[in-house]
């Protein structure tokens, strides 16, 4: 029999993690239905990170691992859970219990009401440094204002999704797993739940702070808007127009016998500010032409190396 509810997991060093995680959702998830499956989806670690799930797949077969190749990273990983999940609802959630299992009554009752997606929605962010909220904050308002879709903010990926969603979503053939935006270009019927993310209690994280908040910021910009083009574009307009107006100004002061005060301290003003602007369009450029280059390779998004629980033999 199918299983009404799959979780998936992404998975890189956290054998300090799992057991506390089994621990405290295991039985939440009993009290939803008996009727479930956990997918461990780990990127290849040094650690006892494998180990600790195949033993707790011999308690319970409910367990599963996805072992990859080589590291794919935590977007690649959710997306091969994705596509291995036979649920009728699918959750994605961090295993550090920063997105708290208390949660995952509410949305699978939001789920049975009609709603194909429902989302936590952030209202704090406890523990993180005030330059990580700066930048989430800056990133999700750029975002929703330049976005081909409409992007919920203070929105991660722990969300639920109905098969119908997870259907359409690996059937998309992006490369970068941006699942934030890939889910809003699905659409369906979607919903939040606010809740106050709790600090990390278990390990460290392998997530930068810092430059991870960029990425993920720089993911949604390029790859659900051509916005940063068209800014380019106006950009060199602009200065286009101010080097014309320059110029009159210039003849202006020829024309009545002005001396010209402007000498080679502002030359160089100009020119670095002219190689500055040059430099950004063409790496804004290059970032569109990265993305276009990754999806001609369209090489595999992700390589299972193995996979326990999902056919007879595991």
């Amino acid at each position: 029999m199918k299983p009404e509810i799959s979780v998936i997991v992404p998975v890189f060093r956290e054998e300090d993690s799992i057991n506390v995680y089994l621990r405290v959702t295991v039985p939440l998830l009993e009290k939803i239905t008996s009727r479930f499956e956990i997918i461990f989806c780990l990127d290849p670690s040094n650690d006892r990170s494998e180990e600790k799930i195949l033993n707790a797949r011999r308690l319970d077969k409910r367990i599963k691992l996805l072992l990859f190749s080589r590291r794919f990273g935590q977007p690649m990983a959710t997306l091969a859970g994705l596509q291995y999940s036979t649920g009728q609802a699918v959750i994605v959630m961090d295993v550090d219990l920063q997105d708290p299992p208390g949660l995952l009554a509410p949305m699978v009752a939001k789920w049975r009401t009609g709603y194909d997606v429902v989302l936590p929605k952030r209202r704090h962010r406890t523990g993180e440094p005030w330059v990580k909220k700066t930048i989430s904050a800056i990133g999700y308002k750029v975002i929703s204002k330049i976005a081909d879709v409409r992007i919920p903010p203070n929105t991660g990926d722990y969300r639920l999704m109905s098969r119908r969603v997870v259907d359409e979503l690996v059937k998309l053939k992006e490369s970068h797993g941006f699942l934030r935006g890939m889910v809003a270009v699905v659409g369906f019927k979607q919903t939040t739940i606010p809740f106050d993310r709790p600090p990390r209690q278990i390990g460290k994280t392998n997530y930068n702070r810092f430059l991870g908040s960029l990425r993920i910021g720089f993911n949604g910009i390029y790859c659900f808007s051509t916005y940063a083009l068209k800014l380019s574009t106006m950009l060199g307009f602009l200065i286009a127009g101010f080097s014309f107006l320059l110029m009159g100004i210039y003849f202006f002061y020829k024309l009545m016998g002005w001396t010209i005060l402007w000498g080679n301290p502002t030359l160089v003003i100009l020119i670095a500010f002219l190689g500055g602007i040059q430099l950004i369009s063409v790496g804004i450029l290059g970032e569109y032409i990265g993305r276009i280059y990754e999806e001609v390779l369209a090489r595999p998004k992700f390589l299972v190396d193995r996979a326990a629980g999902f056919s007879k033999d595991n």
